[in-house]
Order: structure tokens, then sequence, then C-alpha cells
């Protein structure tokens, strides 16, 4: 089977951000169509409080996944840390399959660090629709040095 990894974003002074709504709700949807067992938010503590992990949780019950779906990973404050840090609880489940749910620009960086990691890795973006395109492109456009650093970069 596989788990459903959603790469975390921003939580804002009043609650999940867009991004972060729009992934979670896109990644309940997946877990109700049967694409995966298990559910990893991932995220730790940004600007703003709770972690990222935290409020994505309480949206994916708010959506009907059950709690036993769902494993917190709370620490991460990147894309290679979210995925080096959900390793060991997919380990615990017996799990090498994850679907990642992340924005399509981001999709390429996180597979690769996925794969480094010993991860199949497939990628599962929200629909664009809600999305600010302003920050879409200028992500898009980070994402190519990014993406070199992560192909480089050493496994720890």
């Amino acid at each position: 089977m596989t788990a459903i990894l959603i790469l975390g974003a921003a939580v804002w002074p009043h609650g999940p951000s867009p991004t972060l709504r729009r992934r979670t709700l896109h990644a309940a949807g997946l877990y109700h169509a049967g694409r995966g067992r298990l559910l990893i938010p991932c995220g730790g503590q940004g600007r703003h409080g709770p972690p990222e992990a935290e409020v994505m949780r309480a949206l994916l019950l708010g959506a009907g996944v059950p709690d036993a779906a769902i494993l917190q990973e709370r620490r991460s404050t990147s894309t290679w840390e979210n995925l080096l840090f959900a390793r060991p609880l997919l380990a615990a489940q017996g799990e090498t399959r994850v679907l990642i749910v992340t924005d399509r620009y981001h999709v390429p960086r996180a597979r690769l660090a996925a794969r480094r990691m010993g991860l199949t890795a497939a990628g599962a973006p929200p629909p664009l629709r809600g999305s600010h395109v302003p920050t879409q492109l200028r992500q898009a456009l980070r994402e190519v040095p990014a993406l070199v650093w992560y192909a480089m970069r050493p496994l720890r």
C-alpha cells in the first residue's frame, strides 16, 4: 500500500495558509478515494503556531479522516527534513511507497529527495484553483537552484 505525505506550508496568525489548506484537503480526498492507507502531515513550528502538522491534522479530522490514519511529523522546517523525519514513521509502518502532496512546481524536488532516501515516490499535486498565481510563479523559479542543490547534497 501507499502512505500519503503532505508537505508543509505556512501557518498564518489566524490559521492555515490557503496553500496548507489546499494541500491538506486534497490529501484527504486522496485518502477517501483509497489512494493511501495512512497520511503523514509534515511540518514543524514556523513563524506562527501551532506546528504545521498539527494544523493539518485538525483539517484532516474535519474532512472525515480517522485519527488512527494520521501520523504527524512535527519537527521539520524544510522539504528535505519533511522526508528525512517522515522516514522513521514510514519504516515503523513497513511503508516504502509514498504519494507526495505538494504544489506542482515542488513535486520534482520532493520526489528527488524521497528517491535519494530510498523511497518509491509519486507526486499528487492539488489543483491550482484557489492558489495565488504570482506566488506560484515565484516559487517555481526558486525551484531551479533548489533542485540542483538537492541533487548534489549528501545524505545524512
